[in-house]
C-alpha cells in the first residue's frame, strides 16, 4: 500500500536523517529499489519524473505497477509514489492515477504565479490525502531539458511557499542536477541555514544528490534536509554492470542474451547503490 511522504519525513526530521527518492525508470529499477528498502527497513520514495512516466506509456500503468509489486513482494516497509518536477497538468494527472504523493516545480514561475498554482494544488492534494513539494529557486544543471545555474534559492521566497501549506520543499542551495562540475563550488550551508529559520520544521528535499560528498549529505541532513533525490547514479551503476556483462561476452554464452540474464547485474547494481545511500542518509531500520 502506497503512503504519502508526509509522515516519513517529518519522522526524518525529528530524528536527523533523510530518506531517499530513488528514480524510477521501468520494472527493473522499481524491483531493485523495493526489495533493497524492504531488506533493509527503510522507508522510500520513488521518484518518476514527466519523462519516465512517458517512457513507461504513463502515469496510470506506473501506479498500477508499483501497487501490484508492493502487493506481490510483500513490502511492508512505508513506500510513497511521487512525481518528480511536475507541471501544473502532470500533477492532476499523478492524483488522477493514484500516486500518493507529488511535486509541483514552479520554480520558472515569477513567485506570483507559483503561489498562486502551489496553493490550489496544495488544496487538491490535501483533500485526497496526498503530500505535495514544491520549489523555489533554480536548482542547477539539467533535468528532462531544465537548465539551472546551481542557483540559490530566497529564503523569504521559501517562506512565502512554506506558508502555503506545502508538506517538503525543495530550496536551491548551489546543488546541480546529473554530474557536478570540476569548478563547483559546494552547497552554501548559510543560505540552507537562513531557510531553515524562516520555515522552522517543515522538511527540506535536496535535489540532485549524485555527487555531492558526503561530509555535505550529512550536514545539510544535521540542518534539516529531509529528502534527498538520486537518480544519476543509479543510472551510471546500471549503465556500467551492463556493459561489463556485454564486454565479458556473456550474453553470448548459453541463454545469456535473455531479457532477465541481461538486466541481472544492473538491477544488482542499483540495489548496492541503494544501500549505501540509504546507510549515508541514515533511513535503515527507521520503516
Amino acid at each position: 500500500m502506497l503512503v504519502s511522504a508526509t509522515e516519513m519525513l517529518n519522522k526524518a526530521v525529528a530524528g536527523k536523517y533523510a530518506v531517499g527518492q530513488f528514480n524510477i525508470n521501468n520494472l527493473e529499477w522499481t524491483k531493485a529499489i523495493l526489495m533493497t528498502a524492504q531488506e533493509n527497513n527503510s522507508p522510500v520514495i520513488l521518484g518518476v519524473s514527466e519523462g519516465a512516466g512517458k517512457y513507461m506509456t504513463g502515469f496510470k500503468t506506473v501506479s498500477a505497477m508499483v501497487k501490484a509489486m508492493i502487493e506481490e513482494m510483500n513490502i511492508t516497509v512505508p513506500v510513497a509514489l511521487h512525481l518528480d518536477h511536475g507541471s501544473y497538468d502532470g500533477c492532476y494527472k499523478c492524483i488522477e492515477a493514484g500516486f500518493s504523493s507529488v511535486m509541483f516545480d514552479g520554480s520558472h514561475f515569477p513567485i506570483e504565479e507559483n503561489i498562486a498554482k502551489t496553493s490550489e494544488l496544495v488544496k487538491v492534494c490535501h483533500e485526497k490525502g496526498l503530500s505535495i513539494e514544491a520549489e523555489v529557486g533554480s536548482i542547477g544543471g539539467e533535468e528532462d531539458g531544465v537548465v539551472g545555474a546551481g542557483e540559490i534559492a530566497d529564503p523569504e521566497e521559501c517562506k512565502k511557499i512554506a506558508d502555503l501549506g506545502v508538506d517538503f520543499l525543495a530550496a536551491g542551495i548551489g546543488n546541480i542536477h546529473g554530474k557536478y562540475p570540476e569548478n563547483w563550488k559546494g552547497l552554501d550551508f548559510d543560505a540552507l541555514a537562513k531557510t531553515k529559520e524562516l520555515i522552522g520544521n517543515l522538511p527540506l528535499v535536496l535535489h540532485g544528490g549524485t555527487g555531492i560528498p558526503a561530509d555535505m549529505i550529512k550536514k545539510a541532513i544535521s540542518l534539516g534536509v529531509a529528502k534527498i533525490n538520486v537518480n544519476t547514479e543509479c543510472q551510471l551503476y546500471f549503465q556500467e554492470a551492463t556493459r561489463k556483462y556485454i564486454e565479458a561476452g556473456k550474453d553470448l554464452e548459453g541463454k545469456g542474451f535473455d531479457p532477465r540474464k541481461l538486466l541481472a547485474p544492473g538491477t544488482e547494481a542499483i540495489k548496492v547503490i541503494v544501500k549505501e545511500k540509504m546507510e549515508l542518509f541514515g533511513s535503515i531500520n527507521k520503516a
